[in-house]
C-alpha cells in the first residue's frame, strides 16, 4: 500500500486561481480553438504563471489514441532538454538487443493533441527554438538521421511563461504563440488577502482544497466542450472579418498570421459565450490578444498594447465596415441618368474632369487639389549594423548564436574515441559490427566492448559576455558625438539581444567607473541605463579598463563557458588622475593578459587627431575600428584578426 508520502500531490485547480481573468481567458480560448497557437505568458516572478497552465490540463477534452480515449496531456519541456529528448532518437536497447534500427519518440510526439508547456521559454537553447518552430509550422516532425527516416504528427497548443527581466524571446518564436498575456500580482489588498489564503489552505490539506472546487472545474471543461463543438457553427461576416483586417492593417503587423489569428479567437470568444455569430466586442478582446506581442518590432519597444490606439483602430475600423455596406447597398440601386442637369463638359457638367491625368495638378485647388504620393524616405542619420562581432577561437559552448564553439549543443560534425559531447551511435556501431565474428557472434545481441564507443563532437554557435565600456566624460559630451556614440552602442545592443549575449554597461566619468549595469540577459534594460547616462568631467579610462577586467573574471567564475568581449568606446583622451594615460595603458595589457578580447571604438574627431584610441587598442591586442566606420564587415574584420 502507498504511504501517505508517496501520494501524488493533486494539481491546484484552475477554478480556484485569484486575479489572472484574462490569462485564464486566453488559456481557455486556446482550449476551445487549438489551432489559436497557443499563449506565451509574460510576467515578473512570483504570479501564478506555472500554476495556472498546470491546472489547464484538468479542463482539457479527451482525446482518441489508437481507437482509445485517453486524457489530454500537459508535457513539459525542460530549458537544457536534449534535441534527441525533444524529437526522438534511435532506440539503443532494440538496436544492441536486436540488432534492427527502431525509433524511440520524444516529448513533442507525446504533446500530441495535448499542451506542450515550457517555462522560462526566453532560456530556451536556439537549436530547440528552430526543432519547435519547424514543429509548429508543420504540424509533424520530421526526423532524418542516424540512417533512420521518420516523421509523426505533433499538433499541440504552445504554452510558453517567461520573466523580462531575464532576456527577451527570439522573434520568430514569439510570432508563434497565437496569444499573449502580462501578469503581475494585484495591488488589491483583498485580492492579495484571497491568493495566499487559497494557497495556504491548499498546502494544508491538498485534497479538501481539490475536492472543493471540484465541482466549478468539471463545468468549466463542460463548458469548453460545448464551445468546442459549437466552433465550426459560428458564423464569421463580412463585416467583422473587414473589422479584424483593417485592425492588423492599422498596427502594421507583419505577415497575415495576425488576422488568422485574430478571426480564430474572435470565433472561439463567441462559441464561448454561447453565441452563434462574432461580434465586434469578440474583435475587441481577440485584439487584446493576439496584437501586443506583434506590434513589437525591437527588443526595445514597450511591449503591450495602448488602449487609446486600439479604441482609434476600432473607431476607423468600424467606419470603413459601414462605408463598405453602403457601397454594397448603392450597388445595388439602378445607376443614375447620364447629366441630368442638361449640361455637358464644356458647361463643367459632368464629364468636366479639368486637365487630363497627364497634365499639371493645381496645388491650391479644392480639397488641396494634392496628389498623395510616396516618397522614398532617407535613412535616419547615425545609422549603425553592428551585427558580426565574434570573439576568436573555438568556445566551450554558452548558448547563443555569435562565436564559433564546440558543445553539447549543435550538429555533430564527426566523432572520437574521447569522451565527446554524447554517444555517436552509427561510429559505435560500426566499431562494435568489425569484432562481432572475433567475438563469436553468430546471433542475437550485439556485443560490445568499452573499446568500441565513440563521443560525438559537436559545432554549434555561443553567446558571450558583452562588456561596454563607454567614455561619458567631457571629451565626449558634445552633442553630436554622445549621439553618435549612443547609436552605436544601441546597434550594439540589438545585435547581442538577437544572439543571445549576456551584457553589462560600464560608464567611464569624473573620478571612476561605473558598474550602470551588471551582467545580464535583458538588454532593454541595458538601453533604459544607457539613456540615463550621465556625461562631464574628466576620462578615467585605466578605472574603466580595471572594472571590465574584474567583470569578466568575476563572471568567469559563475559562467565558465561564456568567453567575453569588451567594446570600448573612447576617443582614448585619458585624463583621470595623476598620469592618466600612462595607467590606461598599464589596464589595457592588464585586461589583455586576462585573455580578454576586445575592440575599441575611436570616437575623436576633428582635423587634429592624436591617434590615442588605437594606441590603447595596440595595448589591448584587440581590434580598432573608427565610429564613422562602424559597420557589420568593418567590426567583424578587426574582431576576427584579435587573437
Amino acid at each position: 500500500m502507498r504511504s501517505e508520502e508517496d501520494r501524488p500531490v493533486a494539481g491546484f485547480p484552475f477554478s480556484a486561481v485569484v486575479g489572472q481573468d484574462q490569462l485564464r481567458l486566453a488559456l481557455i480560448l486556446c482550449a476551445v480553438h487549438p489551432g489559436i497557437g497557443g499563449v506565451l505568458v509574460r510576467g515578473e516572478k512570483g504570479t501564478a504563471k506555472s500554476t495556472v497552465v498546470r491546472a489547464l490540463t484538468a479542463l482539457l477534452p479527451a482525446v482518441d489514441d489508437a481507437g482509445t480515449t485517453r486524457p489530454a496531456r500537459l508535457v513539459e519541456l525542460p530549458v537544457g532538454a536534449t534535441e534527441d529528448r525533444v524529437i526522438g532518437s534511435i532506440d539503443l536497447e532494440k538496436v544492441l538487443r536486436d540488432g534492427e534500427r527502431a525509433f524511440q519518440p520524444g516529448l513533442l510526439a507525446a504533446a500530441h493533441q495535448g499542451v506542450l508547456y515550457v517555462d522560462e521559454v526566453n532560456l530556451l537553447h536556439d537549436h530547440l527554438v528552430d526543432v519547435l518552430l519547424d514543429a509548429a509550422a508543420m504540424g509533424r516532425v520530421h526526423i532524418e538521421r542516424d540512417g533512420i527516416s521518420h516523421s509523426h504528427p505533433a499538433k499541440f497548443v504552445l504554452v510558453g511563461t517567461m520573466n523580462p527581466e531575464e532576456g527577451e524571446l527570439r522573434p520568430q518564436l514569439l510570432d508563434r504563440f497565437g496569444l499573449a498575456v502580462d501578469v503581475a500580482a494585484s495591488r488589491d489588498v483583498d485580492v492579495r488577502m484571497e491568493v495566499v489564503r487559497r494557497r495556504l489552505d491548499y498546502e494544508r490539506d491538498p485534497e479538501a482544497f481539490v475536492a472543493r472546487y471540484e465541482s466549478a472545474d468539471q463545468e468549466l471543461a463542460a463548458e469548453i466542450h460545448t464551445a468546442r463543438n459549437k466552433l465550426d457553427s459560428v458564423e464569421l461576416s463580412n463585416r467583422e472579418l473587414r473589422r479584424i483586417a483593417s485592425l492588423c492593417a492599422s498596427f502594421d503587423v507583419d505577415g497575415m498570421r495576425a488576422d488568422l489569428v485574430l478571426a480564430r479567437t474572435a470565433t472561439a470568444h463567441a462559441a464561448w459565450r454561447g453565441d452563434s455569430e462574432v461580434t465586434a466586442e469578440d474583435v475587441r478582446v481577440a485584439a487584446e490578444l493576439t496584437l501586443p506581442h506583434r506590434r513589437r518590432r525591437d527588443p526595445f519597444d514597450e511591449p503591450g498594447l495602448d488602449q487609446q490606439q486600439l479604441d482609434d483602430a476600432l473607431e476607423q475600423a468600424d467606419q470603413d465596415a459601414r462605408s463598405q455596406v453602403e457601397d454594397d447597398a448603392r450597388d445595388g440601386e439602378p445607376e443614375p441618368p447620364e447629366n441630368p442637369d442638361g449640361r455637358g463638359p464644356e458647361d463643367g457638367g459632368p464629364g468636366d474632369e479639368g486637365p487630363d491625368d497627364d497634365g499639371p495638378e493645381d496645388p491650391d485647388g479644392p480639397g488641396g487639389g494634392v496628389r498623395a504620393t510616396e516618397r522614398p524616405s532617407a535613412p535616419p542619420a547615425g545609422e549603425f549594423k553592428a551585427k558580426l562581432l565574434e570573439v576568436p577561437g573555438v568556445g566551450e559552448g554558452a548558448p547563443g548564436r555569435r562565436s564559433r564553439s564546440m558543445s553539447s549543443r549543435g550538429r555533430v560534425v564527426r566523432s572520437t574515441r574521447e569522451r565527446g559531447h554524447g554517444l555517436h551511435l552509427t561510429s559505435t556501431v560500426f566499431a562494435a559490427a568489425e569484432s562481432q565474428v572475433a567475438r563469436g557472434r553468430t546471433a542475437g545481441r550485439l556485443r560490445l566492448a568499452p573499446d568500441d564507443l565513440r563521443g560525438a563532437i559537436r559545432e554549434g554557435r555561443e553567446g558571450n559576455l558583452i562588456v561596454f565600456v563607454v567614455d561619458a566624460s567631457g571629451s565626449m559630451a558634445a552633442r553630436d558625438r554622445l549621439s553618435a556614440v549612443t547609436g552605436a552602442v544601441v546597434s550594439l545592443l540589438r545585435d547581442a539581444y538577437q544572439r543571445r549575449d549576456k551584457v553589462a554597461v560600464i560608464t567611464v566619468r569624473g573620478r571612476d567607473a561605473e558598474l550602470v549595469l551588471p551582467p545580464t540577459s535583458s538588454v532593454d534594460i541595458a538601453v533604459r541605463r544607457l539613456q540615463s547616462m550621465r556625461t562631464g568631467g574628466k576620462s578615467p579610462l585605466a578605472e574603466g579598463f580595471l572594472r571590465a577586467r574584474e567583470v569578466v573574471l568575476r563572471e568567469r567564475l559563475r559562467d565558465p563557458q561564456r568567453r567575453a568581449l569588451v567594446v570600448t568606446l573612447t576617443d582614448g583622451r585619458a585624463t583621470g588622475g595623476k598620469d592618466a594615460l600612462h595607467r590606461a595603458r598599464v589596464a589595457a595589457h592588464l585586461l589583455a593578459d586576462a585573455s580578454v578580447a576586445s575592440i575599441v571604438v575611436d570616437c575623436e574627431t576633428g582635423l587634429v587627431r592624436l591617434g590615442l584610441a588605437a594606441e590603447l587598442a595596440r595595448e589591448l591586442r584587440g581590434g580598432y575600428v573608427r565610429l564613422a566606420e562602424l559597420s557589420a564587415q568593418q567590426v567583424a574584420g578587426v574582431v576576427r584578426a584579435a587573437a
